[in-house]
């Protein structure tokens, strides 16, 4: 099974999207067309856990790694998470350090941490004859990508990069801007310096900083992925399931409309 974390490891860019379609066939799609990662999104996507485990079941099968981002800091969302057997979650709205603390600490079994131990979970195979060794492995996991996407959060950025067991930083460049009163618009200079000042706090304390980058347009977005290249990010999420679907649809009916008489 291939985990994020070996991705974030790798040498070289590696490129993700967000699954906000409720369908695992979307998932072979992304396998197939060369994407490395997915991110089951279960803030934004129309589903919950039990489907998320499904399409991270697709994931599996088409050698993608698979992560979930859950709707909010919960430990009960990242414990199931967890043993749905996600080798990493991605925490929405960051703002803190003790907030990356607390989801960092949902990781851990006990004494270490405050996440339920259960032998019987998907992460496990269901059930585990030697839980010593199934527990050691988990714990080993730096599993928690804080995605900080607010003005709060990039004002604490430094602190939350720091926390232990971090394993990287994500930008919410959309949710960003509207926390800045600019209404969506993510390509505001401003949004592009916190962002900048969060991809240095990422790098200053030696972990991974993952950029999305939204623009359907081809050109634009290989342009930010040089743009964030050169500032040492090279691990991107391009668009969206929903996003590159619809873009196709509407190049092929405007392509097909040019006929029209």
């Amino acid at each position: 099974m291939r985990r994020l974390g070996d991705i974030l490891a790798a040498p070289g860019r590696s490129f993700g999207t967000w699954s906000q379609i409720d369908a695992p066939e979307v998932i072979d799609m992304l396998g197939s067309a060369g994407f490395s990662f997915v991110v089951i999104d279960c803030q934004h996507g129309p589903f919950g856990i039990e489907t998320a485990e499904r399409m991270a079941r697709a994931a599996t099968a088409n050698r993608l790694a698979a992560a979930i981002r859950v709707s909010r800091l919960d430990e009960v969302e990242i414990l199931k998470a967890l043993d749905a057997g996600m080798s990493h979650v991605i925490v929405p709205d960051v703002s803190s350090a003790n907030m990356a603390a607390r989801a960092v600490d949902a990781t851990r079994f006990a004494p270490h941490g405050s996440r339920g131990a259960c032998p019987c979970v998907r992460s496990g195979d269901h059930f585990v004859a030697d839980w010593h060794d199934y527990a050691a492995a988990e714990e080993a996991r730096t599993g928690i990508v804080a995605l900080v996407e607010s003005v709060e959060g990039i004002s604490a950025v430094g602190e939350i990069a720091r926390t232990p067991g971090l394993a990287a930083l994500m930008a919410g460049p959309f949710d960003l801007s509207v926390s800045m009163g600019l209404n969506g618009n993510w390509r505001d200079t401003r949004v592009t310096d916190a962002l900048r000042h969060l991809v240095g706090a990422a790098r200053d304390s030696g972990i991974p900083a993952i950029m999305p980058v939204f623009s359907p347009d081809r050109s634009e977005c290989r342009d930010l992925v040089e743009i964030w290249s050169s500032e040492g990010v090279s691990c991107f999420m391009i668009g969206s399931d929903k996003i590159l679907i619809s873009n196709a649809f509407r190049e092929w009916t405007t392509s097909v409309r040019a006929f029209d008489v």
